[in-house]
């Protein structure tokens, strides 16, 4: 049965998050609010709960996960990134955003794309999702929350808890999130001397990389 954590959008009760944070720490699958819609959330190193991730949603490992990292420096330490993908991310960071970068060797091979070796990543501004990140203290795997046979994410904790309740460790409730998802911009051809690819249209403004 999950646990239900009702919280400020805004300032967030450290309290209820510490609680979450060790649910996450003891192989938890969480769903949480992000800058786009609800989210599951696990341990990047927890191979259990990324697998029980990947059940929920109901896709196999070719499916792009998307590490949340709390800032540019950490991001860094996942990704490979030379001056050109720097200069573009520190534009689009924090913010709505997902950024598909090589993975280095320190993302578990599980949860990189198994033909490409590429990560999603991105840096939100939702502050309860940021506050997470602190507690944690680490990047967290994460996957939109679509539900199997939908096509739209959900948006709803109280819906999500009905309907996942057996599933998740926890649902943190801090209202509806914005229906937008988030921009996704393929970051891996500046490594070889092309230019980003815009793969999806959302949320982030693309003029604002000067896209």
């Amino acid at each position: 049965m999950a646990q239900y954590f009702e919280v400020h959008p805004d300032n967030p009760q450290p309290r209820l998050l510490k609680q979450a944070a060790a649910l996450l720490q003891k192989g938890g699958v969480l769903a949480v609010p992000t800058d786009s819609s609800y989210a599951l959330v696990c341990h990047l190193d927890d191979k259990n709960a990324a697998d029980q991730l990947r059940r929920i949603r109901q896709v196999d490992e070719r499916h792009h996960l998307t590490l949340i990292c709390r800032d540019l420096s950490e991001l860094a330490n996942y990704a490979r990134v030379d001056n050109r993908q720097y200069r573009l991310l520190k534009l689009g960071t924090p913010g709505h955003y997902t950024f598909i970068l090589e993975a280095t060797k320190e993302v578990p091979r599980r949860v990189s794309h198994p033909a490409r070796k590429t990560i999603g990543l991105r840096v939100p501004t939702h502050p309860v999702m940021r506050e997470l990140l602190a507690l944690h203290g680490a990047p967290l795997l994460a996957t939109t929350l679509i539900a199997p046979g939908e096509t739209e994410p959900m948006n709803d904790a109280q819906a999500i808890r009905e309907r996942f309740e057996h599933l998740l460790a926890a649902v943190v409730d801090a209202g509806a999130c914005p229906s937008e998802p988030t921009t996704v911009i393929d970051l891996t051809p500046m490594g070889t001397g092309g230019e980003p690819e815009v793969v999806r249209v959302g949320r982030g403004s693309l003029q604002a990389l000067g896209l």
